[in-house]
């Protein structure tokens, strides 16, 4: 199990206990849904007291719940995410567009921002068919191995890309997994110069997908919407002759929408 990923930037005014409290929720995962204390503990970084106090706040508040001293999430932890989904009129209209698009392609089609080296899924699409990796809203994947992801580094100022590549780390996900800093920086570079890029297997065996970034209003990338399809359905020729042109079209519609 990773350890949570602490703050940064910190001021005088940060409250330690809050982001301590943060940390426990987030040390689970689909992954490990089901925690001991120690388990919990190991994860943050905290003393098995600390933790102890974290966990019976948090259950005891209705965040947690807890079943032969194995403590797990309760849905009211949905409350945290569901303000920031159901206030962003930018994420429903994106959800939109990527349904018709999904319908439409019969493919998945996510729309992911960046956050801390990893990508963030802030809208999902899924086609009608079974994929080996388990993808919601608000999961996290590291962005250096993902279409979104790169795509999302394109948009970093140089300074915070090289923190990027010192801070977080690049282990190989399959055995097309481009790792090598140089060849990173090139391909994000050409990301950002062409307005896209194709990911070929290099997440998931199998899986191919091609992104293009969505615009705010102020001219920022907002976030990189994908289209991911099986490798036997098709060629990276055809994601960028056939899927392509209709993502640009799309991510061009929901930056319109948005900008109004």
């Amino acid at each position: 199990m990773n350890d949570v990923e602490g703050p940064v930037n910190v001021g005088v005014d940060f409250v330690q206990s809050l982001d301590r409290g943060l940390r426990v929720i987030r040390a689970f995962s689909d992954r490990h849904d089901r925690l001991s204390m120690a388990d919990v503990a190991r994860a943050t970084n905290q003393s098995r007291a600390a933790t102890r106090r974290f966990l019976l706040t948090l259950e005891s508040l209705g965040y947690l719940g807890v079943d032969d001293k194995r403590y797990y999430l309760r849905p009211r932890v949905l409350e945290l995410g569901y303000a920031y989904l159901s206030s962003s009129t930018t994420v429903e209209v994106t959800q939109h567009y990527l349904e018709e698009l999904s319908k439409e392609l019969n493919e998945s089609c996510s729309a992911c921002a960046y956050d801390r080296g990893e990508i963030v899924y802030v809208a999902r699409a899924a086609a009608d068919r079974i994929m080996s990796v388990n993808i919601g809203v608000g999961r996290r994947l590291p962005a250096f191995a993902t279409s979104t992801g790169r795509l999302m580094l394109s948009s970093l100022s140089p300074a915070q890309l090289d923190d990027f590549f010192a801070t977080y780390p690049r282990p190989a996900l399959t055995n097309k997994t481009i790792t090598d800093e140089g060849e990173l920086r090139a391909l994000i570079a050409t990301a950002g110069e062409q307005g896209w890029i194709i990911n070929d297997e290099e997440f998931e065996h199998g899986v191919r997908a091609v992104a293009a970034p969505v615009y705010d209003a102020s001219g920022a990338m907002w976030a990189a919407v994908n289209i991911s399809v099986p490798a036997s359905r098709a060629s990276m020729k055809e994601l960028e002759s056939k899927f392509l042109p209709r993502l640009l079209e799309v991510t061009e519609q929901i930056s319109r929408d948005i900008k109004r």
